[in-house]
């Protein structure tokens, strides 16, 4: 056999694999990826993302935010290939994936030629996102937005719940990254840049998908007791009203919101009955409430905000505590054998010894804290936790506490195992630290999904948008 006849055999092969279902991957009984149609030629989204962009950034004249977006428009893209790219028009579809089918041709068909051969019958091309902890759902109960995303806390909950994602937003680059590392997809950017008036050509209000449920954990800074507690004065405080304009234009059937507890006490609770208000005056009925992360199966004691509103005004219940769950106190998240790099030195130890004795002396709170592994629950993990991990430090036996480690962290959150945090030490910590609680939202979203579908209305006494706050 002569090299070239290899060459082709070779490529045969790859056809007739193409054209054999694969067998999907299952994680906690779902399904990790849907087989390709017989016949369907194959490419990975990564090769494809890369493909597409190249090929963008070479011939296109993109300026101004297309340019400034066009990993995020390829990415969400690949996501929905029989849609319209976000932000462009449909001719750039049916290029893209012209381009995707010549380039299977060319690596599959005749590879050893070097030249795509012509389908009598064109073939559809299967994106293949199987190398990923979480692609997207292929046949969705409902369609959802992620805004101020960070590394998908939400989208966990909403993807488990049957949900597919159509547009996500987060602005931090390091999270952005690990969103892409988990879900295949790099968030928009400036949320505004949808969302702000504008007489300029670049003005993209229409452009966000028609969905059916808006989650966002908008950005809980202005708010923190840890902060500044600025509230609307702090330009990120003000973000809450592009949510507010997205809902008004598009009018998802559900929102969910989460925010740090402090939002509802501050400036003497003005702040958050702005927020609430608003909500009302568009038509929605508002559900509030502050949960526990410890309640719903974390060993954390870490206390949030939901605000819950439905378009349609139904009767809505926070979901109540889940008492019977796998894990009952802090070793159930702890690793075994865990490196002594996550050790704290001695010096670092005695700066916190200092610093506890000054916080006492003045009457403050603050300080670190040790936990043993038959501890009920920890601090409330913080995006600070990377400098000194002051709030939650682990109990070591014949040595100085440690650190969690990133996967820990993880599992404090409520992160399933597969998922792929960032490299980077630091990024990893701020990003458990700013994330939402996955076990919370879940328990959220199966909640609004089921008072949805029950649509039991309103007490007929009330106003169907007055809001309820527990």
């Amino acid at each position: 056999m002569t090299q070239t006849e290899a060459t082709r055999n070779s490529a045969d092969q790859e056809v007739a694999d193409a054209k054999t279902p694969r067998r999907a991957l299952r994680v906690n009984g779902a399904a990790k990826f849907q087989a390709p149609l017989e016949g369907s030629l194959v490419i990975n989204h990564q090769e494809a993302f890369a493909l597409i962009c190249a090929a963008e950034e070479t011939y296109s004249q993109h300026t101004g935010v297309v340019k400034e977006e066009l990993q995020a428009i390829v990415s969400h893209w690949l996501q929905s290939p029989k849609d319209s790219p976000i932000l462009l028009d449909e001719s750039f579809r049916d290029r893209w994936l012209d381009l995707l089918h010549s380039q299977c041709l060319l690596t599959s068909r005749n590879a050893a030629s070097g030249l795509p051969e012509e389908d009598s019958q064109p073939r559809p091309v299967h994106i293949d996102f199987s190398d990923i902890p979480f692609p997207p759902v292929e046949e969705p109960k409902f369609r959802f937005i992620d805004l101020f995303a960070g590394i998908g806390g939400f989208r966990q909950a909403l993807h488990a719940a049957g949900g597919k994602c159509i547009f996500s937003s987060e602005w931090e680059v390091h999270a952005k990254e690990t969103y892409y590392q988990n879900y295949g997809e790099v968030p928009f950017g400036d949320i505004t840049h949808f969302t702000e008036d504008s007489n300029s050509k670049e003005f993209f209000k229409d452009s966000i998908p028609s969905h059916d449920v808006l989650a966002a954990g908008f950005p809980c800074q202005p708010f923190s007791q840890a902060g500044l507690q600025l509230g609307f004065s702090d330009a990120r405080g003000t973000l809450f009203f592009e949510i507010l304009k997205i809902a008004k234009k598009l009018r998802p059937s559900i929102l969910i919101l989460e925010n740090v507890k402090r939002l509802k006490t501050h400036d003497k609770g003005r702040t958050f009955r702005v927020i609430v208000n608003s909500l009302h005056e568009i038509g929605y009925k508002v559900y509030a409430k502050i949960l526990r992360a410890y309640d719903y199966g974390l060993p954390q004691n870490r206390e949030r905000i939901f605000i819950v509103a439905f378009e349609t005004p139904v009767h809505f219940e926070f979901p109540s505590p889940i008492r019977e769950t796998k894990i009952r106190k802090v070793g159930d998240i702890l690793e075994d054998n865990v490196d002594d790099y996550y050790t704290i030195s001695d010096r670092m130890l005695a700066g916190h010894m200092r610093r506890l004795r000054e916080h006492k002396e003045k009457g403050n709170g603050f300080g670190f804290s040790v936990f043993s592994p038959d501890a009920k629950y920890t601090n409330t993990i913080s995006a600070r936790y990377w400098k000194d991990g002051s709030e939650i430090l682990i109990e070591q036996h014949g040595k100085n506490p440690r650190l969690l480690t990133q996967r820990e962290c993880a599992r404090l959150q409520g992160f399933p195992e597969e998922f792929c945090y960032n490299k980077s030490r630091r990024y990893a910590y701020q990003q458990f630290g700013n994330s939402v609680p996955v076990n919370v939202v879940k328990a959220v979203v199966d909640a609004a999904l089921m008072w949805q579908k029950a649509k039991q209305p309103v007490m007929a006494l009330l106003d169907p948008t007055e809001p309820v706050i527990y």
